[in-house]
């Protein structure tokens, strides 16, 4: 067990690094240090400090795509299952920040083509997935016709954006997305205002 044990134990303090102190920040010495295991085990698995961060992206990826098809597999309705995506997703973003903020400067900065397209080719299979339920609402007429691609990066983009730039909604408050109380009353309202924006949307106009 010595081996599996190791390796989940390098992924899990990468992940800690990687968030506290980005990619470039956190070198394979930490990892190791940080993991309890020597730096030629980090070779051994992973090869590089990046196939260490491609590893991660991937589960985390992989992960939301077995929740995605789970989802579109529930015997309810593509509104329903649009609001249960929203709500996944909102929460899964907003309890880890710090490693959002990373993807989202490596899938955007694009500064390592070969992680970059790694990642992209994971992300493909999420959009295949959300296009499947809008295209279910269309083709029973309770989805009105839209561009998918844009629905999809309004609600990505809206959670991204509340987490990069929280200013946006808190200013003039006394809300901090760091603090946990508070975080959770911000998950409330973004998943609120997306399930509203999604059904006012796609609802077919009589």
């Amino acid at each position: 067990m010595e081996k599996p044990d190791k390796r989940l134990n390098i992924l899990a303090a990468a992940e800690k690094l990687f968030s506290e102190l980005g990619y470039e920040g956190t070198s394979t010495r930490q990892i190791a240090k940080e993991a309890g295991a020597n730096m030629s085990m980090i070779s051994y698995y992973f090869g590089s400090k990046e196939g260490v961060f491609i590893e991660i992206m991937n589960n985390r990826i992989s992960d939301f795509t077995t929740q995605l098809i789970s989802i579109n597999e529930d015997k309810i309705s593509p509104m329903q299952k649009l609001f249960k995506v929203i709500e996944k997703y909102s929460k899964r973003i907003l309890n880890n920040i710090s490693f959002h903020k990373l993807m989202h400067r490596e899938l955007s900065l694009a500064q390592r083509p070969e992680m970059f397209c790694k990642l992209k080719d994971a992300l493909a299979e999420n959009l295949s997935v959300l296009e499947r339920i809008i295209d279910e609402g269309i083709e029973d007429h309770s989805f009105r016709s839209i561009d998918k691609r844009m629905l999809i990066a309004t609600i990505m983009g809206t959670v991204t954006s509340l987490v990069t730039t929280p200013s946006k909604v808190t200013a003039g408050t006394n809300l901090d997305i760091n603090d946990p109380k508070d975080r959770e009353v911000l998950t409330k309202r973004v998943i609120t205002h997306l399930e509203d924006l999604v059904q006012t949307y796609l609802t077919p106009q009589k």
